[in-house]
């Protein structure tokens, strides 16, 4: 798990409430919907309000990609990077 990764693992903890687990808990490739970590709708929501703040960033609300996106940390910090990489230039 990269740096980025664990700390978006940190951060749905944190916005989540999952005190119970740590970064470790939740490896970089598990669903984060459904049969993996168990999200939600509304922990979907929470979750990119938390993001767009921590890494000023912006989700469309729209977008059909969103799902893809929100699939696994590791898609989630592709989703940060690439994110970064269009407001830089």
């Amino acid at each position: 798990m990269n740096a980025l990764q664990q700390d978006i693992a940190q951060l749905i903890i944190d916005t989540l409430n999952l005190e119970d687990l740590k970064p470790s808990d939740i490896p970089p490739e598990q669903p984060l919907f459904g049969q993996g970590l168990g999200l939600d709708s509304v922990d979907a929501l929470e979750l990119a309000l938390a993001l767009q703040k921590r890494y000023e960033i912006q989700i469309a609300s729209d977008s059909r990609d969103a799902r893809q996106h929100f699939a696994t940390v590791a898609s989630l910090a592709a989703f940060v990077e690439a994110q970064r990489a269009a407001c830089a230039n």
